[in-house]
């Protein structure tokens, strides 16, 4: 396929003026000609933005595809979805987006032996800003499910402020709790208090560390905030997080103490003794620890001494690592993600080859069952309660919207759809392929290729298609066949859609996450690299057609790519990205990203994140590829100070090389990192994208 040369005008960027700081990074001078453009609040930032976001407007505006895009985009993310279940007593919660609303719905109906009562709207955001920008950002009903703790922010910015719901009345109580960025709360069992996670407010600690000293607090409700218990953080380390939970007899405490992504501490105490203190149950072993208190017993999903993670019992009258008794152990070919205890069973599901499984064992870890699934695809979410009989779980495929199903645990029949969104697209339609290709070192690497049924792609003889190949590969996070349906039109005017299992994730497991962090990032973009090479290699595209795309840690994937690989791409999407990560930790929360990147700051850890850091790798010689970022200015994860640096510099470069490929920057206002993004501001994003890709690509939209 021929790329159409179109008459789009693209003005000259903004100018950006060049005043160069000079550092001494343990002994190797750094010039950076763009610090002025981290002060997001000066007048002048802010009018270099405008301009930029106002010649990215002109530019993605002349594009024909667009206005089509974003009507099937439109069409497609309207339609009603639900997820998210949790099951409290015969309360059944869970998310439904109704169609064309801006903010998704939390519902409750009453489950009986798998027949559900009618449906109650619990909270509906959109009622509370016309705007679509309040969004209910997380949710905890109690035992019984007559209360209800949740949180709301505003244009993403993820700062909630938790209130409580008296559902069976419909109030809203006067408990107010500010700070409780992504809180965790756990009631009580007799639903008179909680205990919960919030951050200090400004002027209670140093500037810029409002976003650390995260600490545990009991909150009764009627009662004073600000006179609320401190339970633990306080003299520990500033970016330690906390979450807590309680037994199933309320007895218990259960505290982890969660250091970056690699390790986790355990203790707990006996709630039924005043003044108890925490008992340790493992601390300062470089492993990962999840637990779970029933009865006497503490179950732990761990990564200890085995990579792709096994269950196992202790029994909290002698805690001691040498009493823990192995129930389930690690499997060879399975990647144990998430452990849930329902109708007197374990219920695990995780990962053979990036695909979801899901198996059902005796609480002693004896009498294993594979539950069916109904397709190549991915579960997203599992609930249950151990006196019950009821499974829940999520599945969802990337032409298969999410659908909620249930299972009778004491039968041996396969799970039933309980609840089901509306599809949007013929899912038979879409073909996905699992494709193994060798990066760089060797290693193999899994990856999901789709198109439609109809395209030859890939074939002897098929003519090269605009292809967008996506990758992740960092904290400990997977990429699996989850329900992609901002992708569908681009599949539907016959593009490919490629996903690449970088190492850095977990699908494989702890030592494929640790193969792809800190010393060994390198590999993550020598995968991404390798999966470009091989869609070339077999004839799916070639490198005038094709995209790549990644957004945060993805995003700094497209800075190193672009960097490094500047020849394989035709065009990039670079979406809310960390670029400069010699200074990336001074901003928002990154610095508890150390962990999995390096701290800059240790001359060690500085050489590998310099080596491979994308705004320090421009270099005015070459010929980049086009390239589209987007960030904003409510982001509370990655400043977007990153994404108007590199900007500047690559638009600097191009100037140097008389390159015409344009490198666009927009700057989206009252949005974040993307977390409770209204459907509008949702389309918007995706029609730029996409229109984007499909002009540089060369893909017609019908």
């Amino acid at each position: 396929m021929e790329v159409k040369e179109r008459a789009i005008n693209v003005p000259k960027p903004p100018h950006a003026p060049v005043r160069p700081v000079i550092d001494n990074v343990h002994g190797i001078v750094i010039e950076d000609p763009y610090r002025w453009l981290e002060d997001g609040e000066s007048q002048e930032t802010l009018e270099w933005t405008e301009a930029q976001n106002h010649r990215t407007r002109y530019v993605l505006d002349q594009l024909e595809e667009r206005p089509r895009l974003a009507a099937r985009l439109t069409e497609i993310l309207s339609q009603e979805t639900v997820g998210s279940p949790v099951l409290k007593g015969n309360a059944l919660f869970y998310t439904r987006r109704e169609k064309g609303a801006n903010q998704p719905l939390l519902c409750c109906r009453t489950l009986s032996h798998g027949s559900l009562g009618d449906e109650r709207v619990v909270l509906d955001p959109n009622e509370t800003s016309a705007s679509g920008l309040v969004a209910l950002d997380w949710w905890y009903p109690s035992d019984d499910g007559n209360l209800l703790a949740y949180g709301y922010s505003e244009k993403g910015d993820e700062w909630s402020i938790l209130r409580v719901l008296d559902i069976a009345a419909g109030k809203v109580l006067p408990d107010t709790i500010e700070r409780c960025r992504n809180a965790g709360v756990v009631w009580e069992k007799d639903g008179r208090g909680f205990y919960y996670t919030r951050y200090p407010k400004p002027g209670q600690v140093p500037p810029g560390d409002e976003f650390y000293y995260r600490k545990v607090y009991h909150h009764t409700l009627g009662t004073d905030p600000s006179a609320d218990t401190l339970v633990y953080g306080e003299g520990r380390p500033k970016d330690e997080m906390y979450g807590v939970s309680l037994s199933d007899s309320g007895k218990y405490l259960l505290l982890t103490v969660t250091h970056g992504w690699n390790s986790t501490d355990l203790y707990f105490r006996d709630e039924t003794k005043p003044g108890s203190p925490f008992v340790p149950v493992i601390v300062g072993v470089d492993a990962l620890f999840h637990g779970r208190i029933m009865g006497d017993t503490l179950y732990i999903h761990t990564n200890w001494n085995a990579s792709r993670y096994k269950v196992m019992a202790v029994d909290l009258t002698q805690p001691k690592l040498g009493k823990w008794k192995e129930i389930i152990p690690e499997a060879p070919d399975f990647t144990l993600e998430s452990v849930t205890f329902a109708g007197g069973k374990i219920v695990v599901s995780g990962l053979k080859d990036a695909v979801s499984h899901l198996y059902c064992y005796d609480i002693d870890g004896s009498g294993k069952r594979e539950i069916n699934l109904p397709a190549l695809g991915a579960i997203t979410g599992v609930a249950g309660q151990m006196t019950g009989t009821d499974l829940l779980f999520v599945f969802e495929s990337f032409a298969l919207a999410p659908s909620i199903y249930h299972l009778n645990l004491q039968s041996q029949g396969d799970p039933e759809v309980l609840l089901a969104s509306k599809q949007s697209v013929d899912p038979s339609s879409i073909l996905v392929k699992q494709v193994i290709y060798p990066s760089k070192d060797g290693t193999r690497i899994p990856m999901f290729v789709l198109h439609k049924a109809s395209v030859p792609a890939g074939e002897p003889g098929s003519q090269p298609v605009p292809t967008l190949l996506t990758g992740y590969g960092g904290f400990n996070l997977p990429r699996t066949p989850n329900y992609s349906p901002t992708a569908i039109p681009w599949l539907e005017n016959g593009g490919i859609y490629a996903v690449a299992n970088l190492r850095g994730g977990s699908e494989y497991g702890e030592a494929w996450h640790r193969a792809g962090m800190r010393e060994n990032k390198q590999n993550v973009f020598d995968d991404y690299a390798a999966a470009g090479e091989y869609l070339v290699a077999q004839g799916y595209t070639d490198v005038e057609h094709l995209g790549a795309f990644g957004r945060s840690n993805g995003g700094l994937l497209m800075g190193a790519t672009i960097t490094q690989r500047p020849d394989l791409f035709k065009a990039l999407v670079c979406g809310v990205p960390l670029l400069d990560m010699v200074r990336y930790h001074k901003f928002l929360i990154a610095y508890i990203w150390a962990s999995e990147y390096g701290d800059p700051d240790n001359p060690d850890e500085f050489k590998w994140l310099y080596a491979y850091s994308p705004y320090h790798r421009v270099n005015p010689k070459t010929v980049y590829p086009a390239m589209y970022t987007f960030t904003a200015t409510s982001d509370s994860r990655v400043d977007p100070c990153h994404a108007r640096k590199m900007t500047a510099r690559l638009q600097a470069a191009q100037e140097v090389s008389a390159s015409t490929n344009p490198i666009l920057l927009n700057v989206e206002a009252d949005a974040g990192h993307g977390v409770g993004k209204p459907l509008y501001k949702v389309v918007g994003e995706q029609a730029d994208m996409w229109a984007f890709l499909a002009w540089q690509l060369g893909l017609r939209i019908s």
